[in-house]
């Protein structure tokens, strides 16, 4: 086997992996550096590859051609490629099963990951890096975590990318070991925020950081897109600071902290960072990096959509604001100070905020801080079908960096999972994944799917079972509005609330016709929806509900009720009760149809605002009712941005400006959490005084109809009942069922 001098035998190797799998043999082994298409951008042609991907026809493992940027990985980051020739020829090759053991071992699984130290910069032959980013989970190569998509998706570019996990943060010799970046610094603080990764609703230390390694807790800091950015101004001074990821993208504007229960200002300007990329990032980033590198300024990059930047003094104060939505004039937003001071202004903010969330008619938005002002530019356009294909093409090794010593939660739950959409158009106001994906559906195509299904076949230790095959909604794959015109015109918060939109398409004949392809699949045994259905969407599609109940749940589904007082449910954005009933007795007749005995999981929150203790009552008699006795009981918490937050910090609707009841003190939240557990013996302290305040004493009894039993006389629980049932509680089986 001839190879490039100076390119080590693995990456020789691959392609001839992938073209003998073919069923042809590849030979005759090109450098990199002798490409004579420069991309865009690049300081050489060692880091253009994107002409030779279009000479030269790229497949991945089983054959099936890989396409747009993904080939353009494989030229760039291989270093090397080859041309095929007739059948026959390159006899003594190692063989196909030789060679994939050899690209799983640990040094060539190291070799493929992007640069994390000096060692790995040398071995490329770099002598400096194009982009650093700074990414505070543990790096994980799967597509499941932020800071290895967007670090791939930029290396499938062709640009040279540095990682750095988890630095230290008391001085700046982690972050500096691979030097200054040419182009700029990257800041994620990872796939969660940081004090919702730390902290419960009753503001509790968690005892498990799921992003980090043994899930060790302490591993990054508090506010980490802050610190990291200001520790890389002080690390990289005159280098553009650029933050992103979901900490970043929900804190972009002046918002309300639960943990320190504060109106803050905008992160980019506490971070002191130069721009912020909100949003699911590609396409911003790939832009932001491409003008760099084409020699453009920071000043010059102010357009870019999907970003933000600070507007000193004297550079917005006679900028004139919009007077209508086609116009293209920036909203301007109250301003911090102001938010802090009033309520209703705060109220105001979010609502205008969540009008311009629509790429097709987003308007810039100013708010004011002092005698500074953060500019918005609308939302970044969402991904074609195309795009999405070749970002999850790129070739993820699908592992934890191997330098860890200890395995990361958060990967064993996603690890053998597969996403075919982002997005969502419920628009449920306790949620911010509208305001970070968009509600735009944003799906791959069935041979991008099943491609990453024949990767997930090769890693060590899959057996056959696909834990999840969806997304934020599962079942929206491919779901849309029926005109492109109507869907960027529109000015709706969601599609599918107070009533589905007559313009959305709700077929689930593509998802239905995508989980056969993926049953099918050689080597799947099981392929589970893990990730959540949409039951009023559901309820269309008598086929897809049968074929899930046969096919897709493993004995319980989860699904997302969240309450049934209509007034709550009216806050919270969701369908009526009357939806779930009809889908769960739908669920029931096709589990039944099936011959399987399945149950649903209903997810359900308490302390939401709007929810009163009397509703919590009328929730927990609806489940005893019932029968239902949830495990999974969600304590509301105020995340930044979301509707939810704005009513639990104003009482006030956002839209309507009417008052909003909300449960603020943590004693209150722990009582109506105890009324969704009336079941357990350890809440039935809290649930009878919570009865007892709400003046609904009469629940408090032995019988039936009693929700809870009295603390002593007739009918109160004797020491060994409790004990037994606390023993029934802790036990590990069972969630709710029905």
């Amino acid at each position: 086997m001839t190879r490039t001098e100076g390119h080590s035998p693995a990456r020789a190797a691959t392609f001839h992996f992938h073209g003998r799998c073919k069923g042809r043999v590849f030979t005759d082994v090109v450098d990199a550096r002798n490409d004579p298409f420069p991309r865009k951008g690049s300081r050489d042609a060692h880091a253009s590859t994107s002409a030779f991907a279009r000479r030269h026809e790229r497949f991945d493992l089983e054959g099936s051609p890989v396409s747009g940027f993904g080939a353009r990985f494989l030229a760039f980051h291989e270093l090397t490629f080859a041309r095929p020739v007739a059948d026959g020829q390159g006899a003594g090759w190692p063989s196909c099963l030789y060679l994939e053991k050899a690209l799983r071992s640990e040094p060539a699984r190291r070799e493929r990951l992007p640069a994390h130290h000096p060692e790995d910069m040398e071995a490329r032959g770099w002598a400096e890096l194009d982009v650093l980013i700074v990414n505070g989970d543990a790096y994980v190569d799967h597509p499941a975590f932020g800071g290895a998509l967007i670090g791939r998706f930029l290396e499938g570019r062709g640009y040279r990318v540095g990682m750095i996990s988890q630095p230290k943060w008391t001085d700046t010799t982690d972050v500096t070991r691979m030097g200054a970046p040419r182009l700029f610094v990257g800041i994620t603080s990872g796939n969660l925020d940081i004090m919702l990764n730390k902290l419960t609703a009753q503001k509790k230390v968690r005892s498990e950081d799921q992003y980090s390694p043994g899930g060790r807790t302490n591993m990054r800091p508090n506010r980490a897109s802050i610190v990291y950015g200001n520790l890389c101004r002080q690390a990289f001074p005159g280098v553009p600071i650029i933050l992103g990821g979901i900490e970043a993208s929900l804190r972009r504007i002046a918002h309300y902290d639960y943990w320190s229960d504060s109106i803050r200002r905008s992160v980019l300007l506490d971070a002191k960072a130069d721009m912020l990329i909100f949003g699911m990032g590609e396409r911003p980033v790939w832009e932001v990096a491409d003008r760099l590198a084409a020699g453009e300024t920071l000043e010059d990059l102010r357009n870019v959509r999907g970003t933000a930047h600070v507007l000193r003094k004297g550079q917005w104060e006679n900028i004139e604001p919009s007077r209508f939505i086609r116009d293209g004039k920036p909203v301007l937003l109250p301003s911090y100070e102001q938010i802090k001071e009033s309520k209703e202004r705060f109220s105001e903010m979010s609502g205008a905020f969540q009008k311009e969330t629509n790429p097709g008619n987003g308007r810039p938005l100013i708010q004011p801080h002092g005698h500074e002002a953060v500019y918005f530019n609308p939302p970044a356009e969402p991904l074609t079908t195309e795009i999405m294909d070749g970002l999850y093409d790129l070739p993820f090794t699908r592992y934890p960096h191997p330098s860890y010593d200890a395995g990361i939660p958060a990967y064993e739950t996603v690890k053998h999972s597969i996403v075919t959409m982002r997005g969502c158009f419920g628009g449920c106001s306790f949620c911010s994944i509208t305001e970070h994906e968009g509600r735009v559906i944003q799906s791959r195509s069935e041979e991008s799917v099943l491609r990453e299904v024949r990767a997930l076949r090769r890693m060590d230790g899959f057996a056959g079972v696909i834990s999840d095959v969806g997304g934020p909604t599962a079942n929206m794959y491919q779901m849309k509005c029926k005109e492109e015109r109507i869907e960027k015109a529109c000015r709706r918060l969601s599609c599918i609330h107070p009533g589905v939109c007559e313009n959305l398409i709700t077929d689930h004949g593509p998802l239905v016709q995508l989980l056969s392809k993926v049953r099918a699949a050689k080597g799947v045994k099981k392929a589970f929806i893990a990730s959540g259905v949409r039951y009023d969407l559901a309820e269309l599609s008598p086929e897809f509900v049968e074929v899930l109940a046969k096919h897709h749940t493993g004995g319980q589904l989860s699904v997302a009720p969240e309450h049934v007082d209509e007034d709550v449910l009216d806050k919270m954005k969701k369908p009526g009760a009357e939806s779930y009933e009809r889908f769960a007795e739908m669920f029931a007749c096709a589990s039944k149809k099936s011959g399987k005995d399945q149950h649903l999981v209903p997810y359900y929150i308490s302390g939401h605002p709007g929810s009163t203790t009397h509703s919590m009552i009328k929730l927990a008699l609806y489940l005893k009712k019932r029968g239902l006795k949830p495990r999974q009981v969600q304590d509301f918490i105020p995340t930044p941005m979301s509707m939810a937050t704005s009513m639990y910090v104003t009482e006030l609707d956002p839209f309507t400006q009417e008052p909003v009841y909300v449960a603020k003190s943590l004693r209150e939240k722990r009582m109506q959490k105890a009324l969704l557990q009336y079941w357990d013996v350890a809440q039935h302290d809290l649930a009878r005084e919570a009865l007892i305040k709400a003046k609904r004493g009469d629940l408090i009894g032995s019988t039936d109809r009693h929700l809870v039993p009295p603390a002593s006389g007739k009918g109160a629980l004797s020491i060994h009942e409790k004990r037994r049932r606390q023993g029934t509680r802790d036990q590990p089986h069972g969630r709710a069922r029905k």
